[in-house]
């Protein structure tokens, strides 16, 4: 009730007549609760210089050391149509065991015999290469009979203008001594004509030399006349030196631009052989991913897709698979502002979720459950939940880790820092400071730096 009225109960009613209040008020039960005061305020002071471990707490997931042991999903390379399964959900399967079997859903595949087919290709493209080969080989052979030919030819030809010349120049001195032989005619016959005119000579010898005149005039034509053919056959031997080169090099040309026209053929074919090759192991492969393989030796977690008959992309995930060997790790996530305070090597203490523990932050030493663990690496950028990712290890001097634990699980994770007293660790809780910053005991301490 509410004290809303002026009389004093305590004024009016004695109560040191009552058995109780004389039971009560006549013990002195402030003195020992001033003892218990006194007691307390001494056994907290004491507690205010005893060593606290500062530390860093987070919360992370149970993973693995290496990348290559965490759970993956296995995919197709190509798309396809599931047609049977080989394994179940919990199946322990190696390197290499066939998951699942599938079909093409692609109509340019659908051919049974499609890398047969395509191996006959290569052989008949194979051969018209070999075809070509030889044509070029047949070609190049008559290029070089052409070109023996046209030396033989050039060589004969040029005899022929060699005697031609000779034979000028034997026509020119016959045709020089008709010309002296007419000369010498001329004047026996115009002597002897002298002579008959004066009557020392009878008409006989005037006729004589007159005949002799007009035969040497006969052979002086005849000369001549052998002489402008032999020119005529310098000139004919020239111009058939330039047709015959002319000619040869007009076969020559031909039989090379063949020659080239087999060339390119040979190596448009070679192109498609190579193209066909390499079609050939492209379908090859294709053929043997229609079978879906593990690839390391591991547990099947879940079919991501299930049934007959279900399509699928390529690139999908079609089962999960956990590796069977693997190194536990944790990976822990620190505010940016505690990062400067871990460095690799440095000791942290893990409690798993599902294991019994009783932690004590501040003093590692007394508490019960938790197990030693060390920084491995710690990531250069910060992580979409605004935090840095730590990546622990365990700690060979320490507990092994639980064999009953599995990837995934939570754990919480403390950071051992510096050791400093409890007055000190809750003076810098109130005012919000955070840990002391040091360096590693390999390292050089900044606050040392400072000092200096």
């Amino acid at each position: 009730m509410l004290n809303i009225s002026h009389n004093k109960l305590n004024k009016k009613v004695d109560l040191s007549v009552f058995k109780s209040s004389k039971d009560i008020f006549n013990k002195d039960y402030y003195k020992t609760f001033n003892k218990f005061l006194l007691a307390t305020a001494i056994v907290l002071f004491i507690i205010l210089f005893l060593p606290w471990t500062q530390n860093i707490t987070g919360q992370g997931l149970v993973t693995t050391l290496t990348p290559n042991q965490r759970p993956q999903t296995i995919q197709s390379q190509i798309p396809g149509r599931i047609e049977e399964w080989f394994v179940r959900e919990g199946d322990s399967v190696k390197k290499g065991d066939t998951i699942l079997r599938i079909s093409e859903i692609k109509s340019e595949y659908f051919d049974d015999q499609l890398v047969e087919r395509t191996n006959q290709q290569i052989q008949a493209k194979s051969s018209s290469v070999n075809a070509y080969q030889g044509k070029v080989k047949a070609l190049n052979r008559q290029v070089s009979a052409l070109i023996n030919e046209q030396k033989l030819k050039m060589e004969q030809t040029k005899n022929k203008l060699m005697q031609a010349k000779l034979k000028v120049q034997s026509d020119s001195i016959d045709f020089e001594a008709a010309k002296t032989n007419i000369k010498i005619a001329e004047t026996q016959f115009n002597r002897i004509q002298t002579l008959q005119d004066e009557g020392l000579k009878a008409m006989k010898d005037v006729e004589e030399k007159r005949l002799k005149l007009q035969e040497t005039q006969a052979k002086l034509l005849s000369q001549e006349n052998k002489y402008l053919a032999s020119k005529n056959e310098v000139i004919n031997a020239q111009i058939e030196l330039s047709r015959i080169n002319a000619q040869y090099a007009d076969k020559i040309s031909k039989a090379q631009s063949d020659k080239f026209t087999a060339q390119s053929s040979q190596f448009d074919t070679e192109a498609q052989v190579t193209k066909l090759e390499n079609d050939y192991t492209n379908y090859k492969i294709r053929n043997s991913l229609l079978y879906v393989t593990a690839p390391q030796s591991g547990f099947i977690n879940k079919a991501l897709r299930g049934g007959i008959g279900v399509t699928f992309k390529e690139g999908e995930e079609l089962v999960g698979i956990m590796p069977a060997k693997y190194d536990l790790a944790v990976e822990t996530f620190v505010r940016p502002i505690d990062l400067p305070l871990l460095h690799p090597g440095e000791k942290v203490r893990i409690q798993f979720d599902g294991w019994p523990a009783i932690v004590f932050s501040g003093w590692p030493n007394v508490s019960y459950g938790t197990y030693g663990a060390k920084v491995i690496a710690i990531e250069r950028f910060i992580s979409s939940n605004g935090k840095y990712r730590v990546l622990l290890a365990p700690d060979e001097e320490d507990h092994e880790w639980p064999e009953a634990i599995r990837v995934g699980s939570g754990a919480k994770t403390i950071a051992l820092l510096e050791d400093v007293p409890i007055w000190f660790e809750l003076w810098r809780q109130i005012n919000s400071f955070p840990p002391n910053y040091y360096q590693p005991e390999n390292g050089e301490s900044s606050t040392k730096d400072a000092k200096k």
